[in-house]
């Protein structure tokens, strides 16, 4: 059996209190997560209908917080373009 080349795994939940939330969050990250990307490595999965987990593994600490920085960011973003565009209907 080989060892896993990543070291580190983090999971983030983020409950938005809507399934349409959620879902459209899980569609905005998608392409993203499925990209290859030599040093980390993330899985996203819907958690309830108005949550989604995004897990990261990293080769090592320095990959873990730019993954974690990237996505925290991506999540943070999509979530103020959905609110935004609530406020505008």
């Amino acid at each position: 059996m080989t060892e896993s080349p990543f070291a580190w795994t983090a999971s983030v939940r983020v409950d938005v209190g809507s399934p349409a939330v959620a879902e459209w969050l899980e569609r905005a990250l998608r392409p993203e997560a499925s990209r290859e990307v030599p040093r980390a490595h993330a899985e996203l999965r819907r958690d309830s209908e108005s949550s989604l987990e995004l897990t990261i593994s990293a080769r090592d600490s320095g990959a873990m917080r730019a993954a974690l920085n990237t996505y925290l960011g991506w999540v943070h973003l999509s979530l103020a373009t959905a609110q935004a565009a609530h406020r505008s209907k």
